[in-house]
């Protein structure tokens, strides 16, 4: 017997799970997501990815930007849903949405909490050097990500995986789960656990601020950082060419490398630059307005010789 669904959600990470909750036989009366957002050059109003695999389905998109409203609640009450599935809706959901659902709302999160509750866990775990991580089912409550756990799976992080490589393996991966927790729900099995109230840590958006390259870290903390932010919003550095003009320079893929010198300095034919401790080197790069490109084939358009100094 299938259930009876509201789906809240917003980027490509959320799209697998609205497919498979469909897929799965589940009665999905109405598709939450963000409105359109300005993108690319010509910064033109953009669906969001559930919008377009919502409407691939042939479902009901709505975008609020508000919930507080009387109107609101009654609006979602109106759907008669039995429970919900969040997953990075990217809008805080008041109590009275949560009491719409009487068997609840159940949100898929990126990481293995308490450990990185917020808006950015798979950039954060990589950033911080995590080496594992993973996706978690959860019965909302008003707090964030404070919820009791229903399911889990564990994913180890590769040392040079990078945080798009991480995201395209979390999210099939969630989708499954959440399909497991929606079975579980319908015959009165799922199971909830409190979360540990111990190794809270908290996932915040990434700053402009934070994504320059800080070349008198230790390698390992500079190539934590590339990854971490590979592909959005990207890690960067600037260089003066020839015709001494800086460029920026996304890095989106790095190892770790061998020989020292001054920070910032690039020590060889094949981007390896010294940093505060060790080395690391560039695999692939990006100039604004650019495709991304392995460094080999980078250097041949920008050439970075030897000794240079990045900043």
């Amino acid at each position: 017997m299938a259930l009876r669904l509201v789906f809240m959600g917003t980027p490509d990470f959320a799209a697998p799970t609205l497919a498979a909750i469909v897929g799965g036989g589940h009665e999905v009366i109405a598709v939450y997501t963000r409105p359109p957002q300005p993108a690319g050059r010509g910064m033109a109003p953009r669906a969001s990815p559930v919008a377009h695999e919502a409407r691939r389905l042939g479902l009901k998109v709505l975008t609020p930007t508000r919930f507080r409203e009387e109107s609101a609640v009654a609006d979602m009450r109106a759907h008669g849903a039995e429970a919900a599935v969040v997953v990075a809706y990217g809008v805080i959901l008041p109590g009275a949405i949560l009491d719409c659902f009487t068997r609840g709302c159940f949100n898929l999160h990126a990481s293995l909490l308490p450990r990185w509750r917020g808006a950015a866990p798979i950039n954060r775990a990589i950033m911080a050097g995590d080496r594992e991580t993973g996706v978690m089912v959860m019965k909302m409550d008003e707090g964030l990500d404070t919820g009791a756990i229903a399911m889990t799976k564990h994913v180890a992080i590769g040392p040079d995986m990078t945080a798009g490589d991480l995201h395209d393996e979390l999210a099939p991966l969630g989708a499954g789960l959440m399909l497991r927790a929606l079975a579980a729900l319908e015959t009165g099995k799922l199971q909830l656990t409190p979360q540990a109230e111990a190794g809270v840590t908290y996932a915040n958006k990434i700053a402009k601020a934070e994504t320059r390259i800080d070349w008198n870290k230790p390698w390992n903390e500079v190539h934590d950082h590339c990854r971490g932010l590979s592909p959005f919003p990207g890690a960067w550095f600037e260089f003066s060419g020839a015709n001494h003009a800086k460029d920026r320079v996304k890095v989106l893929r790095t190892t770790k490398g061998t020989g020292m010198g001054e920070t910032g300095q690039v020590l060889d034919d094949d981007l390896t630059v010294a940093c505060g401790q060790g080395a690391v080197r560039l695999l692939e790069l990006q100039r604004a307005g650019r495709q991304p490109l392995p460094a080999g084939e980078f250097l041949r358009g920008t050439p970075i010789p030897r000794a240079s100094i990045l900043h």
